[in-house]
């Protein structure tokens, strides 16, 4: 993966919310298909970067580019999977999977190629039998299931994810986390994960990125190798004793 050519990058990125200060001038070159972990306590900012990376917060000032072309509002293929999976109740499974397809009318033109493949997402993910039960009739594992079957029925060249495990028990986690991982390999994605967790990083991804402080910065930024949740131990106990790597209970305590 190219750091001089990156696939999405942002430069000296910051956010203000009125007249304080969330981020500040965050610099962060991510190569097509890299997956990438966002460590932070809770309320550092992880989400505020995640939705300006996918176009949908305008940051204050700095620019974000996607293959070196400024990205101004969406990026276009660039999908996002949130904490909640936020099914439309009244839809089913499938038509949960094809809204993609009908906002960007898709559906309207080729309902048939569309439905065939929402239907291969559900099978890939264990959720074929499924198809027509609504979101009530779903556990939490299988409705986070169908918003991501939904996040890649656009066929995304990335794919963010907001913490959409912190729900879950440790065995759904796990399970979910290997779903992911499978198909964003699969796909080739590019996959970004913000999450106070180190097992979710640990799991799915080959480089981490600290994001700490008040505003926030990006205080450390590193590859992960073979046993990826020892080195981000290791890296974490390094950083200052006030950083995120010591809030024991927000980041280090929750390895699955």
């Amino acid at each position: 993966m190219s750091r001089s050519a990156p696939h999405l990058a942002l430069a000296a990125v910051a956010y203000r919310y009125g007249p304080n200060p969330v981020i500040d001038r965050v610099d962060l070159e991510i190569g097509a298909g890299e997956r990438i972990g966002i460590l932070g306590r809770s309320g550092v900012g992880k989400s505020t970067l995640l939705q300006i990376m996918a176009g949908l917060v305008a940051p204050s000032s700095g620019s974000v580019r996607l293959d070196g072309a400024p990205a101004c509002g969406p990026v276009p293929g660039c999908t996002v999977m949130f904490q909640r999976p936020a099914l439309l109740p009244w839809a089913s499974v499938l038509d949960n999977v094809l809204l993609p397809a009908r906002l960007s009318g898709r559906l309207g033109r080729d309902r048939g190629a569309c439905a065939a493949q929402a239907r291969r997402l559900l099978d890939d993910l264990g959720l074929g039998a499924r198809a027509e039960a609504k979101p009530h009739q779903l556990s939490g594992g299988q409705q986070q299931r169908v918003a991501l079957a939904r996040a890649l029925a656009s066929e995304p060249s990335i794919l963010l994810l907001d913490e959409p495990f912190s729900a879950l028990d440790p065995e759904m986690r796990a399970s979910l986390r290997a779903d992911v991982l499978r198909l964003a390999r699969a796909r080739d994605l590019t996959l970004i994960v913000v999450t106070h967790d180190l097992a979710d990083v640990a799991a799915l991804a080959d480089r981490a990125v600290v994001l700490d402080g008040r505003p926030a910065r990006i205080a450390a930024d590193f590859a992960l190798g073979d046993d990826a949740e020892a080195e981000l131990r290791r890296r974490l106990a390094a950083l200052p004793r006030d950083s995120v790597a010591h809030d024991a209970a927000g980041v280090t305590g929750r390895a699955a």
